[in-house]
């Protein structure tokens, strides 16, 4: 995060005075570590951890009674290929292969599943070896190409999960991913989609987290702006072409153990290593309380793409739209789609505060029934935190020149509701 990034999330916070005064101050390369269910409530990791943007690590006994958990696993530890290819043999898997650079990421292709775990078998016979180099099964969309399958029940601590409710409403995508890759398999240096909060849970395996704490990244990019693919590379040793790598601060590193899970906040890169033949399951989320994070990345990404493209600014009649869609093709949003993101986090929790929660909707498995179950309080404040973001979204000036007539209802009149329905609850 650069520092315009920095100042402009900071200011979002100021409302949660006590508790923001730390926001992103680094944690001393501590990450704690919490053992027991029953004692860890989710306004504890709202206070301790999300509000704060700090890691932490919950223990295996938050995921003993996933089915993955049960079936993905031999008796010592180890990939049940037996009972993977039984359920998922004729999947098609986006596989990435971890030994080739194509420009800042590894090239990926599509494989049958069962193909993918004759290559692992394969692999893991040959001493981790292979012509075919080291290939790592990311980003599978497994839940919803498999809906009834008993694989996880995500923990409630990360049920406030806008970026899936969202594009569950509008049926198009998910952050909802499986990992599966053998031992020595990796993901190069990164942050998370819009800056988005992450959980990675290890069915099976370890992995080595190196983590940089949102602003460090600043230190670790070349004389031309860009990051490191390898963070660990001895070139960054290199003064001349890394010039500040001698003022960033050390990684948190972890190693997370099978059934952990790992809690990765807003804004650090990081770079990941399979240490032992791993699965995982990984979720990107946004919610009220790094919201103002995404805004700020999309400010961010938008300016990159004028700057690039600004000597075609004076010819160009649609010069605003097309720095849109450029920034839609690299990141996945563009500034309308973000104001029907926010209308749709709006609008149900306005529903809920509003209509209260049927019978029948609180024994599903719905955004609605996610609200209900964080209470009414936690609706009021994605709420307060949507109208910060929406009031700076239609104040914006690159907004503002873009067609805004397809919006329904129009931002000002979506901001009087939210008003009006925060107003209400609080009465």
């Amino acid at each position: 995060m650069d520092r315009a990034t920095f100042a402009c999330s900071t200011a979002f916070f100021r409302d949660y005075s006590s508790s923001s005064q730390g926001a992103f101050c680094l944690p001393g390369g501590h990450v704690d570590f919490i053992e027991k269910v029953e004692s860890f409530t989710y306004s504890d990791f709202f206070r301790d951890y999300l509000i704060p943007n700090h890691p932490c690590i919950f223990s295996a006994k938050f995921t003993e009674d996933w089915g993955s958990r049960r079936n993905w696993v031999t008796w010592d530890g180890k990939p049940n290929f037996d009972h993977l290819l039984q359920k998922f043999g004729e999947a098609v898997v986006p596989v990435a292969n971890c030994d080739v650079k194509e420009y800042n990421s590894n090239p990926k292709e599509q494989l049958l599943f069962k193909e993918y775990i004759k290559y692992w078998k394969e692999y893991i016979r040959n001493g981790y070896r292979s012509s075919r180099g080291c290939l790592y099964l990311k980003d599978w969309h497994l839940s919803r190409a498999f809906p009834a399958q008993d694989v996880y029940t995500t923990p409630v601590y990360f049920s406030s999960d806008w970026l899936n409710e969202y594009w569950d409403a509008v049926a198009v995508d998910d952050y909802r991913f499986v990992y599966m890759g053998p031992k020595g398999s990796w993901t190069p240096f990164h942050a998370d989609v819009f800056r988005s909060y992450s959980w990675s849970a290890n069915i099976c395996g370890r992995k080595k987290w190196l983590l940089y704490p949102a602003g460090q990244e600043e230190f670790l990019k070349d004389h031309y702006g860009n990051l490191p693919f390898d963070v660990t590379a001895p070139s960054l040793q290199d003064k001349s072409v890394y010039p500040r790598y001698n003022q960033s601060q050390p990684p948190v590193e972890i190693v997370q153990e099978a059934g952990e899970i790992v809690f990765i906040p807003s804004g650090w890169h990081h770079q990941v290593y399979n240490l032992e033949d791993t699965i995982s399951i990984n979720h990107n989320w946004v919610n009220g309380c790094n919201v103002a994070i995404m805004w700020c990345f999309l400010q961010d990404e938008l300016a990159a793409v004028q700057r690039e493209i600004n000597e075609w600014k004076d010819p160009v009649d649609d010069w605003h739209l097309q720095c849109q869609l450029i920034m839609k093709s690299c990141t996945g949003i563009d500034y309308k789609e973000f104001y029907n993101f926010l209308k749709v986090i709006a609008e149900n929790r306005i529903s809920v505060l509003e209509n209260g929660l049927d019978d029948e909707a609180s024994a599903k498995n719905t955004p609605k029934a996610a609200i209900s179950t964080l209470g009414m309080l936690h609706a009021v404040f994605d709420l307060k935190r949507t109208v910060k973001v929406l009031t700076s979204l239609s104040a914006n000036e690159d907004f503002k020149k873009l067609d805004l007539t397809s919006l329904s209802p129009p931002p000002e009149a979506l901001l009087h509701h939210l008003k009006a329905a925060i107003d209400t609850a609080l009465l």
